[in-house]
């Protein structure tokens, strides 16, 4: 493992496989009357983020805490930044305090990366989160619900996705989502296929490890997972589709699209969902969709990337002792 966590393509298949095999123990500490490692005591993580979240703060915090680390939750509302400081400024600041990690959301393509490499900060950096860049722990937990859903808890210890077909649909070009799953998915061995409107295909898609396609109908029969996307709107300053009706028309997932997907074949979405565009709520609430089983799975996967950046060499979960008779 690097010492940070900038983007799903510097994780190599080994990396990313040791994450998802940690993951899993660290799922198991969830199972317990109490939720905690002792593995980060004594530790500060900070989490930075200057842009709203639900899903991954919480996310984050419940991981940081689970691993009985210090943790300081930073927003930029209410704080310096709201006046005008700059991340440099922000990062001293926090270098002042001494901190050990930085998980860091911004709104600018590229800030985790210039935090990491700046020399403002000695301390571990993971991405939460860049503009329509990257979004590692969520292709990881991606990856973690996937390799759980389609191979099984105990058979996919130490396994990738070799040969698995993975549909992503909707919003890619506003989507860090996607290339993050890209990526991690073509480092595991999967399949991807981008099913969006043309309007809403990244400049340059030809060069990523990945197939376009624009016929949502003809990729659901061989899918084994579908990921359906958000539609960016505040990231949007232009008409990039006539009308939401025919866009859910040509690219929503509803209850006849998912009934031509394979038996064993899933749903999946990274949140916030809008019922009723991307996706129904026939589909949405169904057993095939894994949309609450993905943050469930989100707090083992940073909790592993936690461990293994800051960790040491101990064992992730120590067994449980057996009372002497």
């Amino acid at each position: 493992m690097q010492r940070h966590l900038i983007s799903a393509a510097d994780l190599t298949r080994d990396d990313a496989v040791l994450i998802l095999d940690t993951a899993e123990e660290m799922a198991r500490v969830a199972d317990r009357p109490i939720k905690k490692l002792p593995t980060l005591r004594g530790r500060t993580i900070v989490n930075l983020f200057f842009e709203d979240s639900t899903r991954t703060r919480i996310s984050f915090e419940a991981a940081e805490k689970r691993l009985s680390a210090d943790v300081i939750n930073f927003t930029a509302k209410g704080s310096s930044v709201s006046k005008g400081e700059s991340l440099k400024d922000t990062a001293q600041t926090l270098e002042a305090m001494g901190v050990d990690a930085v998980v860091i959301r911004h709104g600018a393509s590229g800030a985790p990366y210039r935090l990491a490499n700046s020399g403002w900060i000695d301390a571990a950096v993971i991405n939460a989160g860049d503009g329509t860049h990257q979004h590692p722990t969520q292709a990881l937990l991606d990856a973690f619900t996937m390799r759980r859903r389609l191979i099984g808890r105990d058979a996919g210890l130490g396994q990738d996705l070799s040969g698995r077909r993975i549909t992503v649909v909707g919003d890619v070009l506003h989507s860090r989502v996607a290339r993050s799953n890209v990526d991690l998915l073509h480092t595991l061995g999967a399949e991807v296929t981008l099913v969006a409107p043309p309007t809403l295909v990244p400049v340059g898609v030809e060069k990523w490890p990945c197939e376009v396609s624009y016929d949502l109908d003809s990729t659901l029969p061989k899918s084994d997972a579908v990921m359906m996307l958000r539609v960016q709107r505040e990231r949007m300053n232009a008409a990039f589709f006539p009308t939401e009706r025919e866009y859910s028309r040509r690219y929503g997932l509803d209850g006849d699209r998912m009934a031509r997907l394979p038996e064993h074949a899933i749903v999946m979405h990274p949140g916030p969902m809008v019922r009723g565009m991307e996706i129904t709520a026939e589909v949405a609430d169904s057993g095939r969709c894994t949309a609450v089983e993905q943050v469930a799975n989100g707090v083992s996967i940073r909790m592993a990337v936690l461990y293994l950046l800051l960790g040491g060499n101990e064992p992730a979960v120590t067994p449980a002792r057996t009372e002497e008779k």
